[in-house]
């Protein structure tokens, strides 16, 4: 059985809900998977699935695990301390500042854009400002503002 499978029979089956929930206009279909560690329930039948119903998919991993063939774009947020298995994509964004995950840590690895997020909680103003001053020193990091928690919505 997939790991995906809980509430859903098949990957067709859930990729059809998925596809329901698209409001939309057929064109430019488009979807993230994310939430917890998406990779310990996305399998090639799933993306497959997706595929056919005419989505891109994009995944947001802490990188720990291998994903299947076919993501359409793959972002990679480390955490501290964790074995970083997934050493090439599209984007990673990494939270700012993280005791033992230095931005410097990272820029050797193959990815297109690296994306710095001030971490959120009682030193968010304080982080905001630190992940700024960075980006400007480091050119090579982009910020990245979460910016549904800005507008209050969560």
């Amino acid at each position: 059985m997939a790991r995906w499978a809980g509430r859903y029979a098949t990957a067709g089956e859930l990729a059809d809900t998925v596809a329901a929930q698209w409001t939309g206009i057929g064109a430019n279909r488009y979807v993230v998977l994310t939430g917890g560690e998406p990779l310990l329930q996305v399998d090639k039948a799933l993306v497959d699935a997706l595929h056919a119903r005419g989505f891109e998919i994009g995944i947001e991993t802490n990188g720990t695990i291998e994903p299947p063939e076919g993501m359409d774009w793959i972002c990679v947020s480390p955490k501290a301390g964790a074995d970083l298995v997934i050493r090439r994509g599209h984007e990673l964004k990494l939270v700012y500042p993280q005791a033992d995950a230095a931005p410097e840590a990272f820029v050797d690895l193959a990815f297109e854009r690296f994306s710095l997020q001030p971490m959120d909680g009682p030193d968010v103003i304080e982080n905001t400002a630190r992940t700024i001053d960075y980006c400007l020193r480091h050119p090579r990091w982009r910020l990245s503002l979460q910016t549904h928690k800005t507008l209050g919505i969560r």
